[in-house]
């Protein structure tokens, strides 16, 4: 500590002392009464500002007494509470405006509202006009004057109430296994839950992921086992999130994630609409998102641009089944990872199926790009950018069009789209066919024969999460 001058109260002790003709030895008994008398509570102070006690909680302002002199108290404040984290609770004005005077009455500090015990007995240790000149500061100031540089950015609220969630242990709570014919002539058998699992096609694996397989059977006469599950509940409309890090791939495999009415798949299909959000066959690469609907329903553009899209448009603007040979409208991903090798190799992502007033729209996020409000379960689907594909309302009424739909998982071998193309090549993964692959002429032949090409037949879900919108 540098040596100060001697103070002004002092000096004028000893020239009245002087004046008086007191002798000196009376002056300076005088004069060291008088300090003493003032400088009690600053050396108070002073030992409380350096002492090593532990920090209390922040107490409320005000005047106390101490040591016979009468000292603003500014109480010491908690180290793991903040002073916002203590506007927050509910301090009344007294205690806003104290913590505003204390943050003025050192501008050194004022940016580093950590709230430090240290910080604030130091400035507790002001002289009394100092302490006075602060408060007034502080009561010109808002009460909000409380630094939340070091918060953490809140998220952001979102419009989606999570309804219904699977994961985990408990993902196959609240699905059906269905077990009916394949309505689209795959060849397949498929198990309910008890059978899936005793012939291990069913599990949770030690990732707590959801994982439904195809049999792998060297050779079998007829269909090989596989699994399709469908929601017990029904939505007329949401926000339907899929996490999955691996989907079915390999020549005749046909694996699909959609929204259904359940009957709309059998001898009324389309009636209710059909709503295709992951599907391929094969060895494709790219996603293709589809309406399969009864007439009426349209694109009202195959310009991407106007779509608002990210993919591309596959043959026409029609999702009628009846005018299209069952083929709907389908929009391709421009993502070489959003099915098959590539979504499997990137460990997967998610698909994001909005579905409101305004249409109908798909997302896919690879593994490394899925938006943190997803994860937060707070999604802001208008924050996300563009849709893979999109089918606005202006040429397709969801209203309409669609009704009471189930979330479906299947996974089917061959049948009218696997098995249709068989001996097709030049679409994105399948630059060869699976006929020149394999040395088979037909998808039966080769499944049946070859049950260790299904190794990588299987799902494996992280979660299906459904949100509908707050009310």
């Amino acid at each position: 500590m540098r040596a100060t001058s001697l103070p002004l109260y002092l000096l004028f002790l000893v020239a009245r002392a002087a004046l008086t003709l007191a002798g000196p030895h009376a002056v300076l008994q005088r004069a060291h009464h008088f300090a003493a008398s003032r400088s009690r509570g600053l050396v108070s102070d002073l030992r409380l500002a350096f002492s090593v006690v532990p920090p209390r909680r922040r107490q409320k302002s005000g005047l106390v007494k101490r040591n016979g002199q009468c000292v603003v108290a500014l109480g010491i404040t908690d180290s793991k509470h903040s002073s916002n984290d203590e506007g927050a609770s509910g301090d009344n004005s007294e205690s806003s405006t104290q913590s505003n005077s204390s943050s003025a009455s050192s501008s050194s500090s004022s940016s580093g509202a950590s709230g430090s015990s240290s910080s604030t007995s130091t400035r507790a240790a002001a002289t009394s006009s100092s302490r006075a000149a602060a408060t007034t500061t502080s009561q010109r100031q808002p009460t909000s004057t409380s630094t939340t540089a070091s918060q953490p950015s809140p998220t952001p609220a979102s419009p989606w109430r999570l309804v219904e969630s699977h994961e985990g242990l408990d993902f196959f709570e609240g699905w059906e296994f269905f077990t009916f014919p394949d309505s689209t002539n795959g060849i397949v058998d498929y198990l309910n839950e008890q059978d899936g699992r005793n012939a291990n096609l069913v599990s949770v694996n030690d990732n707590n992921n959801a994982v439904m397989r195809i049999e792998t059977t060297p050779t079998v006469a007829a269909n090989r086992k596989s699994i399709r599950i469908t929601t017990q509940s029904t939505w007329n409309g949401g926000l339907f999130i899929m996490d999955a890090v691996h989907m079915p791939t390999g020549c005749g495999t046909w694996p699909l994630m959609r929204g259904s009415a359940f009957w709309s798949n059998g001898p009324s299909w389309p009636t209710g609409g059909e709503i295709d959000i992951a599907e391929s066959v094969h060895n494709y690469t790219n996603n293709q998102a589809t309406l399969h609907t009864s007439p009426g329903c349209r694109l009202p553009s195959s310009n991407p641009s106007d779509l608002g899209i990210s993919g591309s448009l596959l043959a026409t603007q029609d999702c009628a089944v009846a005018t299209t040979n069952n083929e709907g409208c389908g929009i391709r991903s421009p993502d070489s990872n959003s099915v098959g090798v590539g979504f499997n190799a990137n460990g997967g992502g998610v698909y994001a199926m909005l579905w409101n007033g305004d249409g109908i729209s798909v997302f896919f996020f690879p593994r490394g790009s899925i938006p943190s409000d997803i994860f937060a379960s707070a999604p802001r689907p208008t924050s996300w950018g563009l849709p893979q594909a999109r089918f606005p309302a202006s040429g397709c009424n969801p209203s309409q069009f669609f009704t009471n739909h189930h979330l479906i998982f299947s996974s089917t071998l061959c049948g009218d789209w696997a098995g249709g193309v068989w001996n097709i090549a030049g679409v994105p993964g399948q630059e060869q066919s699976c006929a020149q692959r394999t040395g088979f002429s037909t998808c039966e032949d080769f499944v049946r024969a070859s049950g260790a090409s299904f190794n990588e037949a299987y799902w494996e879900v992280r979660s299906v999460k459904i949100y509908q919108l707050q009310s």
